[in-house]
């Protein structure tokens, strides 16, 4: 098993810097997640590591040793690519084992090793399949399977069930899952679903043009966002995030979440709640009503505040309709203060 790590990681295309000086560690067989929007670099990261992008500065180890400018072939990584990239004229059999005839790995051991991993992902009934002849996930088991079968000790996914619908996500998220942890793989896996990362991820590196804004377990995250933008990232629907120079009561403010320490020229800081942390109470904020989305187990009601629009998760069906005038509060606990560049202060 081998680390990965990343120093001041940098990549421009002309006067674009695309990432900027990027620095993270994804220990031996664990799962590191890169999180971000589209276009916050995350790909391009996992692609200089592999050694499909060229490295503008910065240095990339795997296992200790330097592999920047080193040749992709040698570099001890596999990759899964969102595109799936099988060859259509081979079946599946072929597809899997054209890696290791390529590097002229013996009949005998290719044999052996497609057996345990077809196997292991469910693939035995299919292996004289053409791609053509495949669902979507069984595909995606293919190019998993053709990923494993090469025994490199670090795995690189780059968005690689964004293709699936809904409910294959969820069963591949588990068994990618599984399948990591049991193979003791060094993964690194580029998502822009906070679902796949909060799920699946020991460790998420979470991107914003190009930088990295916090580095945290899922959880931590979640619970302890460094920024505003990461708690606004995270979380269905997100942290609301309350902008103290538009609350014009701030008696109310008081009542609904107790004193806040904050400067006098507070422009631009705000205070992030959770959505289930939001409670409908007889005192605080007053505000109205926009909109109600049952789920069945769980109500998601819009409140508009002012300028301002706010998501409360309760429990059950809410007992309200829109257009109705509501109070709300939250514990002090469930407080985060944000200063105007979005920096998380004590509150």
């Amino acid at each position: 098993m081998s680390s990965i790590e990343t120093h001041n990681l940098v990549k421009e295309w002309g006067k674009v810097r695309a990432v900027d000086g990027v620095s993270f560690q994804v220990a031996k067989g664990s799962l590191t997640v890169l999180l971000g929007p589209s276009g916050c670099g995350k790909s391009t990261i996992l692609r200089m590591i592999a050694g499909l992008e060229e490295v503008t500065t910065g240095q990339v180890t795997i296992g200790g040793q330097d592999i920047t400018y080193m040749d992709a072939a040698k570099r001890g990584v596999s990759m899964v690519f969102q595109s799936y990239a099988l060859f259509p004229h081979l079946n599946v059999r072929e597809n899997i084992l054209f890696g290791l005839k390529v590097r002229g790995v013996s009949s005998t051991e290719r044999r052996k090793r497609l057996s345990e991993v077809a196997q292991m992902v469910g693939l035995e009934e299919l292996l004289l399949r053409k791609p053509a002849n495949l669902s979507g996930g069984q595909r995606q088991r293919v190019a998993l399977a053709r990923s494993i079968v090469s025994q490199q000790p670090v795995c690189l996914m780059d968005e690689p069930l964004s293709n699936l619908d809904a409910k294959l996500r969820n069963e591949m998220r588990d068994e990618i899952r599984a399948l990591q942890q049991k193979l003791g793989l060094t993964m690194l896996y580029v998502t822009h679903d906070q679902i796949e990362a909060m799920t699946m991820a020991d460790q998420v590196v979470l991107l914003k043009n190009g930088r990295i804004e916090q580095i945290a377990a899922p959880y931590e995250l979640y619970e302890h966002p460094a920024t505003a933008f990461a708690a606004n990232f995270i979380g269905s629907p997100p942290m609301n995030l309350i902008r103290l120079d538009l609350v014009k009561d701030r008696a109310a403010l008081s009542a609904a979440g107790g004193q806040i320490q904050v400067p006098e020229r507070n422009r631009g800081w705000s205070i992030g709640v959770r959505p289930e942390a939001i409670k409908l109470s007889e005192c605080g904020l007053t505000t109205k009503v926009g909109a109600i989305d049952f789920l069945g187990s769980e109500t998601i009601i819009r409140l508009v505040y002012g300028e301002q629009t706010l998501f409360a998760k309760i429990n059950g069906r809410a007992k309200i309709a829109p257009g109705d005038q509501v109070a709300v509060s939250w514990s002090p606990d469930a407080a985060h203060l944000f200063n105007e560049k979005g920096i998380r202060e004590s509150c």
